[in-house]
Parts: structure tokens; sequence; C-alpha cells
């Protein structure tokens, strides 16, 4: 399980980061990158 939570949160900073630079999609970036955050938290809780 941590091992899917670790590859969302980067893809979701990959499409973040391109979103972020290339298009500036607004919003919808920002809800990818909140995203990624809350499955790397979920990922350092669920490991201690």
């Amino acid at each position: 399980m941590s091992k899917l939570l670790y590859g969302l949160a980067i893809i979701f900073l990959i499409v973040w980061a391109i979103g972020f630079f290339a298009y500036g999609l607004g919003l919808i970036i920002h809800i990818f990158l909140l995203g990624a955050v809350v499955a790397m938290i979920i990922k350092l809780t669920k490991e201690k």
C-alpha cells in the first residue's frame, strides 16, 4: 500500500509541475498538489 501511495504522490507532483510550468491551469493544478501532499503525509504516517 505504501508503494502505491508513494507512486501516486510522484505522479501528482509530476502532473502538477507540468501543468504549473506549461499550461497554467490554475485551480486544477493546486488540487493535484494538495493530493500529492496528502498522499505523502499518509505514507509517512503509515511507515511509523
